[in-house]
């Protein structure tokens, strides 16, 4: 089975992940309803539950984002020809639930969201570094062994890293 049968099923029959995109955010809001406005954030046990919603819907939003812009850069494909359900709704429900959770609790404060962003942050800085590299057309011979080559790449990967967490 490949991605492109897993899209297909889901584009013929879109009720689970429909029920899905839909339930993340309104359990979100429920939370938000149920949180305890007396307890200081940091203390709050609603954090572990703004943590898991933001999980369930960030990964499917991240999936979608670096879709789209796969689709786009590398595949050329057309706007017009995009997939509502798996390519545009789990960014909007990212993005809600992202919004709902902010109003209710600083992020700061939902475990391990930080890990989240740097992984957005890597893939973005791979996907860069991949579409500069297709358009580059450089014809070189070299007697650079490969290892070389990938030392220099992961080194790239690290020093952008590092620019973002001192940019942010």
């Amino acid at each position: 089975m490949t991605l492109r049968d897993i899209f297909d099923q889901i584009s013929i029959n879109p009720n689970g992940l429909l029920w899905f995109l839909v339930c993340i955010p309104l359990l979100t809001f429920l939370i938000s309803i149920w949180q305890d406005r007396n307890t200081p954030p940091q203390l709050s046990p609603t954090r572990y539950g703004y943590a898991a919603m933001a999980y369930l819907t960030s990964i499917p939003g991240i999936f979608a984002i670096t879709l789209n812009v796969y689709l786009f850069l590398f595949e050329r494909q057309s706007i017009w020809d995009m997939n509502l359900i798996t390519q545009l709704l789990p960014i909007v429900t990212m993005v809600g639930t992202l919004i709902i959770i902010k109003r209710n609790i600083p992020f700061e404060y939902v475990p391990a969201f930080g890990k989240l962003s740097g992984f957005v942050t890597l893939i973005f800085a791979m996907i860069g570094i991949m579409w500069f590299v297709d358009r580059l057309r450089i014809y070189a011979i070299t007697y650079i062994p490969f290892q070389y080559i990938a030392i220099t790449f992961i080194g790239m990967l690290l020093l952008i890293r590092f620019g973002w967490n001192k940019m942010f």
